[in-house]
């Protein structure tokens, strides 16, 4: 059986002192059913619906042939820096990244990461452009000042130059939380952060500021 929905009157005007009552509505119900024209069979799944309407971009951490990385690490608290520039090393060598496509940037402090981090994004030589660091509250507001100062760095560097910038630097109470994300219980945010920059790259493909071969792509809004 179909559904069949008789029609509603259409509203009266203003000057229309009296109102018609509503027409109640028949329902009846099967695996069909029709509005002013749609048809739409319940036999279909709602997954075909939402696909053929909606594309889904997503990275890829398997293609990896001619990619270049950069990798900006911080000498201060090298303690926390090193470990997490080895976890981003080693999660590229597993996926199969050419050592020689990859060049380390060491820099002071996290300070200095934004300003480093936007020139190598504009040597076009790079497909991403990992930030790696480590500032750990003290007794003065100066952790304040720097971790504001280094997220809208990064963000920045990315911002200006069209590429990818991962922020991978660590925003800590003490010590002991720093050390658990450099390899410790809570993991390796420098491996997490070799991850995001792999999949932000291929969103960066599938935007086609790049080619898939890795050469710049001349004909969109970023200069050769």
């Amino acid at each position: 059986m179909d559904v069949v929905c008789s029609s509603l009157p259409s509203p009266r005007s203003r000057s229309s002192a009296a109102i018609l009552p509503r027409k109640p509505t028949a329902l009846s119900f099967s695996s069909s059913f029709q509005f002013q024209g749609f048809v739409v069979d319940r036999k279909q799944s709602s997954s075909s619906i939402q696909t053929a309407a909606v594309r889904h971009l997503v990275g890829s951490v398997t293609k990896t042939q001619g990619l270049r990385f950069a990798v900006v690490v911080a000498r201060f608290n090298e303690i926390v820096t090193k470990p997490l520039l080895e976890g981003a090393l080693d999660t590229f060598r597993k996926y199969s990244v050419n050592e020689e496509d990859i060049d380390v940037v060491w820099v002071p402090g996290s300070f200095e990461i934004g300003i480093v981090a936007e020139r190598l994004g504009k040597s076009r030589n790079y497909h991403a452009i990992l930030c790696i660091g480590a500032v750990i509250r003290g007794d003065t507001t100066h952790y304040d000042a720097v971790a504001n100062s280094v997220a809208s760095g990064v963000l920045s560097a990315g911002l200006n130059s069209g590429v990818p910038c991962i922020f991978g630097v660590l925003t800590c109470e003490n010590m002991d939380q720093a050390l658990n994300r450099a390899g410790g219980k809570s993991g390796n945010k420098g491996a997490e952060c070799a991850l995001t920059a792999d999949h932000s790259i291929w969103g960066v493909y599938r935007s086609k500021m790049v080619n898939i071969d890795g050469s710049w792509n001349c004909n969109s809004e970023f200069s050769c």
